[in-house]
């Protein structure tokens, strides 16, 4: 085994290091979700955490690290005897982003199920984690199953296994550490409330600090028992007061002061549930404890407020988690002096006696998601759009997104794993079973049994196991979901403009990204207006980086829309090239017009018809309005094979009845 990187040699990230620590003092606290940018030793503070953390007692031969204090009575493995015990390292046990839903709660043991004849359960990581550390290194990417799973798992303290004959419950607490880079997509909020504290993590942009990171990068790579043996003193010295931390942690007193002070702090930020409320009494309490000290203080109460809120707080969307610090300090001020002893300090710099200091971020801006919703009228008294050849307007604010539901594409595909549309994956449900095409991937256990059990008399089985041959196996057949590629088609016309619908418009599809966002779509951004079409954003899953495009998008000019149709062609045969396997759905965001060139409309139109032809999943967004509606944009949505929908529409429940349009005209469209 390679020896981890020294704890106390990581170079700054004070915020991380104290956050890890404090859930090694009180394990209650409930982990810690590290975001951050690559290359910011997040993945090497945790993996170093385990060797600071003090060892634990175990029933002698128990498979699910039962406390020889007190042993779980339902444990598998029980009843344990009482007074055999063994001493060993807290383990850290990392689940994998590609894991099997077997690998994680375990599953019957297939190999003495076949030998032996008999059921017999396999342990998964959910049992070696227990009383450790559970590490999932990019958790934002951990496929939905497994996270319905882990939920149930933290939720309850224990792994509850009913499937294939064999019916299993064991205890599971562990501590839930998990790191990721925004970039890449968030997290479900379920999943995000599960983990206590978070810590925002970047490159420092000072020089000597960046040049300590690299020397001492560079000596462990050339001598990593020797660089390890040189900070053996400030790793045991930090392993000695964690293990003083912990005996104090009884003895901590959390006053009504402090109580007060950390309800009034979840209440100002609006907070969902209790359960901040309750992390931060723990984090505040593990602060106090971490310093040597038997009552908390309030610049405790502050530490853990900007440990424990960011990624609580109702926040915009693509806004970064943080705290607006100065709202933090009055509220703390508002609700401090009761005379007790716990609260009375309302100095905002925490001392903490840990490695680091504040742990919370500036409060970010508003931002263009967040502002206006549109720009004052510049049409005439009667609302009339401009002419079609208007010179450009400055981009438009997006109005306030809102929450939509999910746009699906028919069928079942078999691309990139994700959470919008239907698939065959590796790692979803098992829904059936059949017999393997070439190598054997994911064996159907019961499929197998059973296809094998009338021949046993013929093969001559004479013992417990079971005579298996190979015409015998069987695959087995899952569904999950796939992520798609959502090319977005926005008219940016002068038409639009003139109506005063871009701020609307750009709202909608600002909300439909942040939906993309939230199911690790890939997607794309193609405009026209004036004379031709441009691909705004190639295929990407930076999906904020669509974001920012569509804020700075300018409108005016002409409505060339067989020009921005056939654009959008040409970059979905590309992707076709590149990603064979991820199906496509194009929203048309438009009020149908389409006017400059010769016959406008009819080029439209055998534009649109390419889509039909190839059976692409879309959407058209009728952005028209005003009294007199002309329906061009549901005229456009048949040619395309696809169905439309109004902006108001897209925000309501009838979303659902969207969904199944575009497969019924689909189908028809086959």
């Amino acid at each position: 085994m390679s020896t981890p990187f020294p704890f106390t040699a990581v170079v700054g990230q004070d915020d991380l290091r104290l956050a890890l620590l404090l859930n090694a003092v009180s394990p209650a606290v409930g982990g810690v979700l590290v975001r951050g940018e690559k290359g910011t030793a997040k993945s090497t503070a945790v993996r170093a955490l385990s060797a600071l953390l003090p060892e634990v007692d175990v029933v002698s031969g128990c498979r699910f690290s039962c406390d020889p204090g007190s042993p779980d009575p339902a444990c598998p493995d029980g009843p344990h005897e009482p007074g055999a015990y063994e001493s060993r390292p807290a383990r850290m046990v990392e689940l994998p982003v590609g894991a099997s839903e077997d690998r994680l709660v375990g599953a019957l043991d297939i190999e003495r199920a076949l030998a032996e004849g008999v059921k017999a359960f396999e342990p998964g990581l959910l049992a070696d984690a227990h009383r450790g550390i559970l590490y999932v290194d990019e958790v934002n990417l951990l496929h939905d199953h497994l996270v319905d799973l882990l939920l149930d798992a933290a939720a309850m303290g224990a792994s509850y296994v009913e499937r294939e004959g064999v019916s299993v419950r064991h205890a599971a607490r562990f501590l839930l550490v998990g790191t990721m880079n925004p970039e890449e997509g968030e997290l479900r909020p379920q999943l995000l409330d599960r983990f206590g504290l978070t810590v925002e993590v970047a490159a420092s942009r000072e020089p000597e600090q960046r040049v300590e990171v690299v020397r001492r990068r560079l000596a462990y790579d050339d001598d990593p028992d020797g660089f390890t043996a040189r900070w053996a003193g400030e790793e045991a010295a930090v392993r000695q007061r964690i293990v003083a931390a912990r005996e104090l942690l009884p003895s901590v007193r959390l006053g009504d002061g402090a109580l007060r002070q950390i309800a009034a702090t979840c209440a100002a930020f609006e907070v969902d549930g209790m359960r901040a409320d309750i992390v931060m009494a723990r984090t505040a309490t593990a602060l106090a404890a971490w310093a040597g000290r038997t009552d908390v203080l309030a610049e405790d109460v502050r530490q853990a407020a900007l440990l424990a809120l960011p990624h609580r707080r109702r926040r915009n969307p693509f806004d970064a988690p943080g705290l607006d610090e100065d709202k933090l300090d009055e509220t703390l001020e508002e609700f401090s002096g009761n005379g007790d002893g716990d609260g009375n300090d309302s100095d905002p710099d925490p001392d903490g006696g840990g490695p680091g200091g504040g742990g919370g971020q500036p409060a970010p801006d508003a931002g263009p998601q967040g502002g206006d919703t549109a720009a004052r009228p510049e049409t005439g008294e009667g609302g009339e759009p401009q002419a079609s050849g208007a010179a450009e307007q400055s981009p438009v604010r997006a109005a306030e997104p809102f929450r939509t539901k999910v746009l699906s594409v028919p069928g079942i595909g078999e691309g990139a794993a994700g959470r919008r549309s239907r698939a065959r994956t590796e790692h979803g449900r098992t829904t059936g079973a059949r017999r393997p095409q070439g190598k054997l991937s994911k064996l159907h256990l019961a499929a197998t049994v059973q296809a094998a059990a009338p021949h046993q008399r013929a093969r001559g089985r004479s013992g417990p196991g079971l005579v298996v041959r190979r015409d015998d196996l069987r695959q087995a057949t899952r569904e999950g979901r796939e992520g798609n590629l959502v090319l977005f088609v926005v008219d940016a016309s002068g038409s639009m403009a003139a109506r005063q619908r871009m701020g609307a418009v750009k709202g909608a599809v600002l909300s439909l990204l942040l939906d993309a966002y939230q199911r690790r779509d890939k997607v794309g951004l193609v405009t026209f207006r004036g004379k031709d079409a441009q691909v705004a954003l190639p295929p990407t899953s930076s999906v904020d980086t669509a974001a920012a495009r569509l804020e700075s998008l300018p409108t005016g000019g002409r409505t060339p829309l067989a020009a921005g149709l056939l654009k959008a062609h040409e970059v979905l045969r590309v992707e076709r090239l590149r990603d064979p396997a991820r199906r496509a759905l194009v929203v048309v965001v438009t009020d149908g017009r389409a006017t400059g060139g010769v016959e406008p409309v009819a080029l439209a139109g055998r534009a649109a018809r390419l889509f039909a032809a190839e059976q692409v999943a879309s959407v058209v967004v009728d952005c028209e309005s005003g009294p007199v509606r002309l329906g061009l944009a549901g005229q456009l949505a048949g040619e395309l094979g696809g169905t439309a929908v109004t902006l108001d529409e897209l925000r309501a429940d009838s979303i659902a009845g969207l969904v199944r349009n575009v497969q019924g005209t689909s189908r028809r469209a086959a």
